[in-house]
């Protein structure tokens, strides 16, 4: 198998695309290539592009633990990027992608170097989400983990995100609490994607993230459209946010219903060829 590798602020993707292999892998075949000592190691496989009857091109988006995500802002980033690469795009040229989470707009900028996608509508319906429980928008709700109470609010823009307000984020509570959350399937019946979300002011906020499916993460675009929808939801923040990760910045625009445009950087890895061996082997 032939892999093009990125990363989008430290969240890194291969990209393996159909003309390299025919059959996307599947389940400890996923696991195995993603491994960070026993594989090539990243955050995720970016299988495409397949033919689309919704867009141009279609993308599937492999999870390190073998789930399936439905949408993800740094990899459609990649992607895009990849495509640029392959001269399937042009520079400064919109184009659409087919997600699980749905249809998206992307624009490849500055040479390859900054990627825009028009991300979607955000959402905070339970039913959208999901969420359990009663029909309702999951605003400002309370939950006890470990004897201390968290304040949270939940949103999708194709897939499921957990925001946890607090006065100071940190990688600490990150890996603490975001397992919790993630992998709480009576409140969660999908899983979730968890931020951790500290407002600077009217147009910057902080967020640490725990990603569903790949754990700890440097960066994430949808991650950072859902923490900068909730702040403006909640009034603290404008509709133009700077999203401070530990991987670097992503710059979102919403406008007042909830339409989101996510940018940030790409950077070119390198092109690796994988030996069979590492499918056979047992970890």
């Amino acid at each position: 198998m032939k892999f093009s590798k990125y990363h989008a602020l430290g969240n890194d993707y291969l990209v393996l695309d159909p003309k390299d292999c025919p059959a996307c892998p599947q389940g400890e075949d996923v696991v195995k290539i993603c491994h960070r000592n026993f594989g090539l190691g990243s955050d995720g496989i970016l299988y495409g592009p397949e033919k689309s009857a919704k867009a141009d091109f279609k993308l599937r988006i492999l999870n390190p633990d073998a789930s399936e995500a439905e949408k993800s802002g740094n990899g459609l980033r990649i992607f895009s990027r990849y495509l640029f690469d392959s001269k399937l795009v042009g520079e400064n040229q919109t184009f659409t992608v087919e997600t699980l989470g749905g249809v998206v707009k992307s624009t490849v900028m500055q040479n390859g170097n900054f990627v825009k996608v028009g991300m979607g509508q955000v959402s905070f319906d339970s039913a959208k989400i999901p969420v359990c429980g009663k029909p309702r928008k999951v605003l400002n709700e309370e939950i006890e983990i470990f004897g201390q109470k968290y304040r949270y609010c939940c949103a999708t823009i194709g897939n499921p995100h957990c925001v946890v307000i607090l006065d100071k984020t940190s990688a600490e509570i990150a890996h603490k609490i975001g397992p919790v959350l993630e992998n709480m399937t009576s409140l969660f019946p999908n899983r979730t994607n968890v931020q951790f979300l500290e407002v600077v002011d009217r147009n910057n906020i902080k967020i640490q993230i725990w990603e569903r499916g790949a754990g700890y993460t440097l960066s994430s675009g949808s991650s950072s459209s859902a923490a900068a929808c909730v702040a403006y939801k909640l009034g603290l923040c404008d509709g133009d946010i700077t999203v401070h990760t530990p991987g670097g910045d992503i710059f979102i625009n919403i406008t007042p219903d909830f339409y989101v445009t996510m940018g940030g950087s790409v950077t070119p890895v390198g092109r690796y060829e994988m030996s069979e061996a590492v499918l056979k082997q047992k970890i």
